[in-house]
């Protein structure tokens, strides 16, 4: 296991970062830390695990595809070099025995060059909204396009296609696994790989991570046009379509009101009937079905800033939701 480097990355995340690097340190892994400007005690945290510490320079915009990169870089810098790299949140726990069954499907199936598990949500049924992340990360195992930030590559393949591109924001994961499908097949294997402790707890919390999903949406399908077209459609449609077709039949043709709530209530029923056929309880389903309904909305609003920086050539600074 010592061709295996944990990469953290993290902010104010406490004892969050406490419980995460303790699931790694113990097995005299090489971890190294990168943080990115907290005003808490997760460097002490870090030191105490025995992590080696990247503190980013925060005079440059942060992104967490800049933090990956400043933890990945560190560990290939030592002799001998990973050959691995795990990368975990630093709100996540590595699950026992995950380690050992990611390297050792890359080591017998060499035309894959990164590998990833299931999150497991810590508090699952504390908040609708960490029960929805939970239904989010468990995604069909097989081969996949795309993933989440927890996840094992080949070292070499994140060398080769030079990292995380750090001017994404949000969606950083997806333009990271899309780049890599050039070198070889990406995995999900039906296994717990960590522990995530989201604690969204507010639904300012989720609007904003709907908006950051937004802002994901419209620059993953400018790198690669096409990829989120659906997702785009959706939030034009829902979002601002129907909303001024609706202010239009309130001045022209009040009626017509009642045709826009019923498109929206058959988008609900849809909705809430596709999680019920993915196995979630119907009562889960219908209370998941109202906040994907209303996401469109933030989603339209991080759509519209990311075009606006992009017009304006501003920084594509990190929307953050904690």
């Amino acid at each position: 296991m010592d061709d295996i480097a944990i990469v953290a990355i993290g902010r104010n995340e406490g004892e969050r970062l406490r419980r995460g690097l303790a699931s790694v340190s113990a097995r005299g892994l090489r971890v190294v830390y990168v943080d990115s400007g907290s005003t808490d005690n997760s460097i002490e945290i870090a030191k105490e695990a025995g992590a080696e510490i990247v503190e980013l320079d925060m005079s440059i915009p942060f992104s967490a595809a800049r933090a990956r990169n400043a933890g990945a870089e560190r560990a290939l810098a030592s002799q001998p070099a990973p050959k691995y790299i795990q990368f975990i949140d630093g709100d996540c726990a590595v699950a026992e025995g995950w380690l050992e069954t990611a390297r050792n499907f890359l080591e017998t199936n060499l035309d894959a060059v990164l590998v990833t598990g299931w999150r497991e949500e810590l508090f699952r049924d504390a908040t609708v909204y960490n029960a929805m992340c939970d239904v989010e990360w468990h995604r069909p195992p097989g081969e996949i396009e795309e993933c989440g930030g927890d996840l094992m590559v080949r070292a070499a393949a994140h060398v080769e296609i030079g990292g995380y591109n750090p001017v994404v924001i949000a969606g950083e994961d997806i333009d990271y696994c899309l780049r890599l499908g050039a070198l070889g097949r990406r995995v999900l294997l039906p296994q717990s790989m960590t522990h995530h402790d989201v604690a969204m707890t507010t639904f300012e919390q989720w609007w904003r991570r709907a908006v950051r999903a937004g802002h994901s949406y419209a620059h993953i399908n400018d790198l690669y046009p096409g990829r989120s077209r659906r997702q785009l459609l959706r939030a034009a449609v829902y979002g601002l379509g129907l909303p001024i077709v609706a202010i239009f039949c309130l001045i022209f043709w009040p009626v017509g009101v009642v045709g826009i709530l019923a498109i929206y209530a058959l988008s609900y029923i849809k909705t809430a009937v596709g999680l019920r056929r993915n196995g979630q309880p119907k009562r889960e389903a219908l209370h998941h079905s109202v906040f994907l309904s209303l996401s469109k909305f933030p989603n339209l609003l991080g759509m519209f800033t990311y075009y606006r920086r992009r017009a304006s050539r501003s920084d594509m600074k990190i929307i953050e939701y904690k």
